[in-house]
């Protein structure tokens, strides 16, 4: 399917041939080695050391989803990168975080943004929300392979329902299977930790500036016991991403709204260091 410089202009037969409304049936067909899934690793002793993202959490309140995530990467015991970012989104009313392999969770996530964008052409109507987990997890079984490998890829999926007007939250596991989360999710090494926080200080009534006091909390907890979840790096200038779904679309915060609510958390375990029940208020 490349370019012919010499060509009239028109596109290759594959583009023009009748199909499904889904990119990566369109890719298994004309282009299979283009998928993730389908390339051959060189054999290997152990396991592959590539940079791992983590820590991801979600959590809803009325009228919307929060997602969030940490900017470290790990290559074994070392940081890899201290700014990545590991939340995207995936359409206007949903968004993805990666936990697992960064460069390989990355690439699913344009892939996913790709399927999502190429269904919406083709068929002319968004796919529902719960049709957007399916597909995800369907890109998640066909990296199996990989996973087996070491090179595992276990995103959060957030999003908007509007035919439910609320927020819902999917977790995967490596085989691609799906859990819907009720409440609150979290994923990657630093999860949890980062869940036992939520689990103390989430409630079905919480405001969106304190469902996203709440995921920076949890994250701030997660790297407090886990060496490769990052917390807010105030002289960096580094603070956790933090995204935002309703009835609106997709929002991510600031970077100064960001570092106001990781600062304001920094404040007050410096006035309680052994950390007591932190306010959302």
């Amino acid at each position: 399917m490349e370019a012919n410089p010499r060509s009239t202009g028109r596109l290759p037969a594959a583009f023009l041939t009748p199909g499904s409304s889904s990119f990566m049936d369109f890719l298994a067909e004309h282009q299979p080695d283009m998928l993730p899934g389908m390339r051959q690793l060189p054999p290997t002793q152990g396991v592959i050391e590539a940079p791992h993202g983590t820590t991801i959490v979600a959590a809803t309140f009325p009228g919307g989803v929060v997602l969030a995530g940490d900017r470290r990467a790990t290559m074994g015991n070392v940081i890899a990168q201290r700014d990545i970012e590991k939340v995207f989104p995936a359409d206007e009313y949903s968004a993805v975080g990666i936990a697992g392999t960064a460069g390989l969770a990355v690439e699913m996530v344009k892939l996913f943004q790709l399927e999502l964008e190429h269904f919406e052409k083709v068929e002319g109507a968004q796919l529902s929300l719960e049709g957007k987990a399916n597909r995800l997890s369907t890109m998640i079984r066909s990296n199996l392979g990989m996973a087996m490998q070491g090179l595992a890829v276990v995103p959060l999926f957030a999003g908007f329902d509007v035919d439910r007007g609320k927020g819902r939250i999917f977790s995967y596991d490596v085989t691609g299977g799906r859990s819907e989360e009720h409440g609150y999710a979290a994923t990657g090494s630093g999860s949890i930790f980062a869940r036992g926080a939520m689990k103390k200080l989430y409630s079905k009534d919480l405001t969106e500036d304190q469902a996203t006091t709440l995921v920076v909390q949890a994250l701030y907890d997660a790297a407090d016991d886990d060496s490769a979840t990052g917390g807010p790096d105030v002289a960096r200038r580094i603070y956790p991403i933090v995204t935002v779904i309703t009835e609106d679309g997709f929002r991510r915060l600031t970077d100064e709204e960001s570092s106001e609510i990781a600062r304001s958390i920094l404040e007050r375990r410096l006035e309680q260091p052994d950390g007591p029940r932190a306010a959302l208020l």
